[in-house]
């Protein structure tokens, strides 16, 4: 039986790579696509890379929810909820914010909105799929988690998880292609400013802390709290992690290698390198790999761990494809298996 999927915001950067990997997809077709901006037109007049590809024309949100069963909502923030109290007994993956924050509260300091439909967050689940996956049985609403999270969690995970004693307040340091800023173009993403600099932006006030944090303390079991200093990388996509947490006690690197290689065994799309080193966002392009490796600094009692995404793909498209797999019963690597673009 072929699923009948939708994309709300299919213009946008990541309803375009969902796109692109539906493609490689042998379970579903794509009925409907929409786009506010571009409504009436071909897709591939958007995109004149899809062209006898992607030709169906854009349309309106409530076509895609009519016509679809499984429906990937590529919005901004405030904008999802609506949709999915139109689609009730659907499925919907929101990769927006709209359903990533369990407590309205918190939603509200970072996002300056309330909840619209309440009910909807009782129905909702958020999911890393390495991590959550188990929690997806009769949920129809899947938040997918976000890009800077993504890479920051699934690197965290197994020390949070292992019994190591450590101090609550972790750094994090995370650097993102320019993708990850959305299509719309502002100074600090114009080509003349991106392409030759780096530069931080939103330190210790990114809207992802809450996120991270609300993630990181219930693996923990304790309040974590993360200095999350981000910044623009002047490339399209990735995202590279430096994650530092001041542990108690000692470990060596093998030590530390092995319980990440336990932790991740069944987990095909995270990959743990013995060298930090060869962890590089051109070793992710284009696919839905993490890849994750880290030592000890016996200087500062600390483990450094590094970590790579795809921002588009295992930061976004890639890993909502991944959790519609799960949810459905399908391969979960049912139209991820493209090789990394490794330059």
């Amino acid at each position: 039986m072929t699923i009948k999927v939708g994309v709300i915001g299919a213009t946008g950067y990541v309803g375009i790579e969902i796109l692109r990997l539906l493609q490689n997809h042998s379970g579903v077709e794509v009925v409907a696509i929409s786009s506010v901006s571009y409504e009436d037109k071909a897709l591939s007049d958007v995109y004149p890379g899809v062209l006898n590809i992607y030709d169906k024309k854009l349309t309106n949100a409530d076509e895609v929810i009519l016509k679809s069963d499984v429906i990937f909502v590529c919005l901004p923030h405030s904008l999802s909820e609506e949709i999915v109290a139109k689609a009730k007994g659907k499925l919907v993956i929101d990769l927006g914010a709209d359903f990533r924050l369990e407590e309205e509260a918190i939603y509200k300091k970072w996002y300056g909105c309330d909840f619209k439909h309440k009910d909807l967050h009782n129905n909702s689940i958020y999911c890393i799929p390495e991590l959550h996956k188990e929690l997806l049985k009769g949920k129809n609403i899947i938040a997918n988690p976000g890009c800077y999270p993504t890479s920051i969690i699934l690197g965290l995970a197994p020390i949070l998880k292992n019994n190591i004693t450590f101090n609550e307040n972790i750094f994090v340091s995370s650097a993102s292609g320019i993708t990850g800023a959305g299509k719309k173009l502002s100074d600090a993403t114009h080509f003349p400013e991106a392409s030759q600099g780096f530069n931080a932006y939103k330190i210790a006030n990114h809207r992802h802390i809450a996120e991270i944090e609300q993630e990181l303390t219930k693996l923990a079991g304790k309040k974590v709290n993360v200095n999350l200093a981000t910044h623009l990388l002047p490339v399209n996509r990735g995202i590279l992690s430096t994650i530092f947490v001041k542990v108690n006690g000692k470990y060596d690197k093998e030590t530390l290698l092995g319980i990440y290689k336990d932790f991740y065994k069944n987990s095909k799309f995270v990959r743990i390198y013995d060298d930090f080193a060869k962890v590089n966002i051109n070793g992710v392009k284009m696919s839905n790999y993490c890849d994750i490796s880290l030592t000890y600094d016996d200087n500062t009692n600390s483990i450094v761990i590094v970590s790579a995404i795809d921002n588009m793909v295992k930061g976004a498209a890639g890993q909502a494809i991944q959790n519609m797999n799960i949810k459905l019963g399908l391969k979960e690597d049912e139209g991820l298996t493209l090789v990394p673009a490794v330059f």
